[in-house]
């Protein structure tokens, strides 16, 4: 046998008991929520009063301040991402590939779309780069020569 058991329309008996047993009592709940929090849940529900300007308010727009030319360097990171960045501002300007471990070999790999990349360096430095595309790294060619020698067939000093 099922029984169904369906909500009834309004609120249910117990609810408006219970409703009725504190709107009946509020004071001396109120009076005893004062007393615990020494006087600050009264206080908490008095309107507070907003607060009004006096005498003039300027407010000085701050300006975009002026763009300076970015100062870019390469730079190969803990994670293996070789990118292009600006110093004055520390942000990434271009992501030009990946160093990536390869039987066992760290090997770079030029950002490109043949080499699976979903966003890939400008054609104009896939040609100047293309030499680099599948470098080793080793104890003699480490990721600073790698970043030095990227930034040697880019122009950046």
């Amino acid at each position: 046998m099922v029984e169904i058991i369906s909500k009834r329309d309004g609120p249910r008996r117990e609810d408006m008991q219970v409703k009725r047993l504190i709107e009946q009592n509020r004071s001396t709940i109120v009076q005893l929520a004062d007393q615990i929090s020494g006087g600050g849940y009264s206080a908490s529900r008095k309107p507070r009063q907003q607060p009004k300007a006096e005498g003039l308010i300027i407010h000085v727009g701050g300006s975009v301040s002026p763009a300076t030319e970015p100062k870019p360097s390469i730079r190969v990171t803990m994670n293996g991402r070789v990118i292009s960045k600006d110093q004055n501002t520390g942000r990434q300007l271009h992501h030009i590939g990946d160093v990536r471990n390869r039987n066992g070999e760290q090997i770079f790999v030029l950002a490109t779309k043949q080499n699976g990349f979903f966003s890939p360096v400008d054609e104009t430095i896939a040609e100047a780069l293309a030499g680099l595309d599948g470098s080793r790294l080793t104890a003699t060619y480490t990721e600073e020569q790698l970043a030095a020698d990227i930034g040697a067939k880019l122009g950046i000093a």
